[in-house]
């Protein structure tokens, strides 16, 4: 019990990292006219998560949570170098590093323990936000599959949550996106604990093509 209770407040909207700020690319999907209704958010929200960097930072957090549990900070370092540098542009690499390093410092001051704040100490600067997080519930071993499934929900959640605000989606069709995609979260989070940082990679590449282009878009409400 103690265990959900400590995610669902870790990937609650009203944990300080904040992710509010940012769409990760959706804010620019919708100025294109890729993303405009129901559907294509649906269709645009999937291939994020089973194509893109949903899956990737999967990964990545399920490695660092093996780090943590093995007390492998050299291991540990190895992936958050890596998950940063897998960023495709500077809004991206600025929104997994601005709500890593907030998790994992809000985090190690609420909810420390010996192990977490020794391997947290060890990450003196930018920190991935799927390495943050993979960090955390290794340290506490929390197990793998829920911890992913979460993320994962929480992700989707929040892309949601910013197609409310710049783009003509309502808050029941937002509704029904979430509960049509949450058995695809769950069936990638259990696909995870098999796969190897060899397995990362993408095929949006119209996404990460969008986010250079929202670097300079004339109107915007998100930093990415």
């Amino acid at each position: 019990m103690i265990e959900a209770l400590r995610l669902m407040a870790w990937l609650s909207p009203g944990y300080p990292v904040g992710a509010y700020a940012y769409s990760h690319g959706l804010e620019g999907a919708v100025e294109s006219g890729e993303v405009g209704d129901e559907a294509s958010l649906t269709a645009w929200l999937a291939d994020v998560l089973e194509h893109g960097s949903g899956r990737n930072d999967l990964i990545l957090a399920a490695h660092a949570h093996a780090a943590a549990r093995a007390d492998d900070a050299a291991g540990l370092s190895e992936v958050n170098d890596l998950a940063l540098a897998l960023a495709p542009s500077r809004e991206l690499h600025l929104e997994t590093s601005q709500q890593g390093r907030s998790f994992l410092d809000a985090t190690v001051a609420a909810w420390g323990t010996p192990g977490l704040d020794r391997l947290a100490a060890g990450l003196t600067g930018a920190v991935a936000y799927p390495v943050a997080v993979g960090l955390a519930a290794g340290a506490h071993r929390m197990a793998l599959v829920p911890v992913l499934a979460g993320f994962g929900l929480a992700f989707l959640q929040n892309l949601v949550s910013a197609a409310l605000r710049c783009a003509p989606i309502g808050q029941s069709a937002g509704t029904r996106i979430i509960a049509a995609l949450t058995p695809r979260v769950t069936a990638l989070a259990a696909t995870i604990p098999a796969l190897s940082l060899d397995d990362l990679g993408s095929a949006t590449l119209n996404l990460d093509l969008g986010s250079f282009r929202h670097e300079t878009q004339y109107s915007r409400i998100f930093r990415s």
